[in-house]
Order: C-alpha cells, then sequence, then structure tokens
C-alpha cells in the first residue's frame, strides 16, 4: 500500500473512532460537549495517533483493540492546540482552515474544552485492554503522563514563552541552542515520543524493539518542530491551515531565526538519517516508520 492509501485509511479509522467514543454533542451540557467534538473533528493530520498504530503494526500487533487509547493522544494534542491558541498564549483565530474554538464557543469554553478534553483523554488510556497485562497499561498511562507534565510539554511550553523576544536577552548563541533544544524536545518532541511508545508497549514490543521505536521518535519529534518553524516563514496561512509568520511576530525562539534556514534544513536531514536507520530496525511485517518520517519531514503544511 502507498504511503497516501495508508494515511488515508488510518485517518479515516481515527475519525471513526474519535466520532464514536467522545460524548454526543447533545450531552448535557451541550455546550461544553459542542466544543469538544468542533475542536477535535475538525481536521487534522493525526500524526501523533497514526504514529502510535504504525508502531503497534510494526511490532506485529493487531491494532484493533487498541485504537481508543491510541486515539486518545488525538485529545491530548487537541487540548494543548485549543489552549495554544487563547488570548493569553498565542492568540489565534484559526486552526485546522478554520475559526479557533474560543472564537466561536468564547475564552472560557475555550479554556475548559481543553481541559475536558485532557481528562477524557486519561480516562480512554485506562479503559481496561483484555489482552494487555496491566502493568504494561500502567506503564504505557504513565509514559504519557511524564510526557505532557510540567517536566514535558507544559514545561516546553512554559520555556517557549520565557523565550520571546530572545534577541534581547544576555546570552551566547550556545546557550539560546541549548535553551532551543529544550523547548522543542519537550514542547513537540515529548509527546510524539510517547505516541510512538505507546503504540510499542500496548502493541507487546520486546525491550530492544522500544529502544529502536524511542531512538526513532525523538529524532523525529525533534525533526517535526524544526520543519514547523521553516513552514512558519516559508508558506502562507491558506496551506498551513493556521496564521503563518506568528513565530516572526512573537519573537519566538527557532531554528530558523538562530541558526539561518539552511542550518535548520540541514539539521532536519540529518535527524531524518537518524529516524530512518532506527524504524528500519524494527522487523514487523507491517512498517510504514520510514515513510511516515519522511513524510513529516518533506511536508508543505
Amino acid at each position: 500500500m502507498e504511503l497516501k492509501d495508508y494515511l488515508a485509511s488510518r485517518r479515516t479509522l481515527i475519525d471513526e473512532t474519535l466520532a464514536a467514543n467522545l460524548p454526543p454533542a447533545d450531552t448535557h451540557p451541550p455546550l461544553i460537549h459542542e466544543a469538544m467534538r468542533y475542536a477535535i473533528l475538525g481536521g487534522g493530520k493525526r500524526v501523533r495517533p497514526i504514529l502510535a498504530i504504525a508502531a503497534a503494526e510494526a511490532v506485529g500487533a493487531d491494532v484493533a483493540p487498541l485504537l481508543v487509547h491510541l486515539c486518545a493522544l488525538e485529545l491530548i494534542h487537541t487540548y494543548s492546540l485549543v489552549h495554544d491558541d487563547l488570548p493569553a498564549l498565542d492568540d489565534d483565530d484559526l486552526r485546522r482552515g478554520r475559526k479557533t474554538t474560543h472564537v466561536v464557543f468564547g475564552e472560557a469554553i475555550g479554556i475548559l474544552a481543553g481541559d475536558a478534553l485532557l481528562t477524557e483523554a486519561f480516562s480512554w488510556l485506562a479503559r481496561p485492554l483484555a489482552n494487555v497485562d496491566a502493568a504494561r497499561q500502567l506503564r504505557a498511562i504513565a509514559d504519557v503522563a511524564r510526557a505532557v507534565d510540567s517536566t514535558g510539554m507544559i514545561g516546553g511550553q512554559v520555556a517557549d514563552l520565557v523565550a520571546e523576544r530572545w534577541e534581547h536577552a544576555p546570552k551566547d548563541r550556545d546557550s539560546l541552542l541549548r535553551e532551543l533544544d529544550f523547548i522543542h524536545r519537550n514542547k513537540t518532541g515529548k509527546l510524539l515520543t510517547a505516541s510512538v511508545l505507546l503504540g510499542g508497549v500496548l502493541g507487546g514490543a520486546s525491550d530492544a524493539q522500544l529502544d529502536a521505536l524511542k531512538r526513532y521518535a525523538d529524532a523525529l519529534g525533534l525533526a517535526f518542530q524544526i520543519v514547523d518553524d521553516l513552514l512558519d516563514i516559508e508558506e502562507s496561512s491558506a496551506v498551513l491551515g493556521k496564521t503563518a509568520g506568528k513565530d516572526v511576530a512573537q519573537g519566538k525562539l527557532t531554528w530558523p531565526a538562530l541558526l539561518g534556514a539552511d542550518h535548520a534544513r540541514a539539521e532536519v536531514g540529518r535527524l531524518l538519517a537518524e529516524a530512518l536507520e532506527n524504524g528500519d530496525r524494527i522487523a514487523g511485517p507491517v512498517n510504514y516508520l520510514g515513510a511516515i518520517a519522511r513524510y513529516i519531514c518533506e511536508r508543505r503544511s
């Protein structure tokens, strides 16, 4: 199956799972459930659950019983986007090609919808799995929680806020590069790594396979954010489905801003090679990890 067909088929599975398992829009009180469904079901590339599915398939697992758990990753990712778009943070009115959740439902419901999505995600992750050892499932839940806590995604978001207008800070380039690496690996990279490992752990991966999956995902997570940095300055809002040029306007610390676009592209190439090397170490019957890595690093939106 070509990658485009693989991605389309997995997106369909994910979208169907999300729609079927989210509370119906008319659940009382309907306002919050309408907002949750608006935020989740309005498109998106579904990269995180697709990576989780691909990892599980690569280690030989049947993903059908795991789909709700793997799709919980999209709830977490979308919660982070809903909150990122709020006036107190990025103050954006465009996401996935349409109005952001808080613009449609109001700031208060935007905050609460994000809260509800994050809580719902862990409810899904905690659903018992008949063919997965309970201790293994608990390990998987803990991995996801650590990826998004104050030392993970939230910590990366805070460091990103602190680093705004970095060009005025009295730091040398090496210090700024270390801070940039911290921001990217935490704000974006840790949830991507947790996504790949969730698929591997719930899919029954061996320790050697989990090591390869982690190395693959660590490299891909950093590359993903560097590509995002580049697209912010190279593509239009219409192509991206979100406001272009925000990083420059807000004085964000990014790879292109600190080291230049050419250096950023070279780093993406190095990280892609690392991801491909480790993805190839997984000798499963269906392995799209390398193809997905190329897709992520070569995307234009």
